[in-house]
């Protein structure tokens, strides 16, 4: 076999894709919000005290998510509907809320990882 060989039409059966494997396309797919994911951010916000909410953007793997995190740090993250949907989201509830992408995440988060790794909390 001569060195390209392989990646001429119909190639090796080495390189040739399962049958039955036609919709492999190498993309991954994005799940879309569901109502159990604004569920779980209605209850997370109700129960929980000091709570702002971070806006990030849609990127090649998620769609738009929300990142809830509370007085002392413990968070939450879902996917919503859209950028607009999560700031009135926050609206509704009288919580803060900022563009993850512009300001970051707060340090009490990653404090909280931190402490939550180490068996603190």
């Amino acid at each position: 076999m001569g060195l390209f060989d392989r990646f001429r039409s119909g190639g090796s059966a080495r390189m040739r894709r399962p049958a039955g494997d036609a919709s492999r396309t190498g993309s991954t797919t994005v799940r879309a919000a569901s109502s159990s994911d604004a569920r779980h951010l209605n209850e997370w916000v109700v129960q929980r005290r000091g709570v702002e909410g971070f806006v990030e953007p849609r990127t090649a793997v998620n769609d738009v998510t929300l990142l809830l995190v509370a007085h002392d740090g413990e968070w939450t993250r879902r996917r919503v509907p859209s950028v607009k949907w999560a700031h009135d989201f926050c609206n509704h509830h009288g919580i803060p809320s900022y563009d993850a992408a512009v300001v970051g995440v707060p340090q009490r988060m990653r404090e909280w990882n931190r402490r939550r790794k180490a068996g603190e909390v």
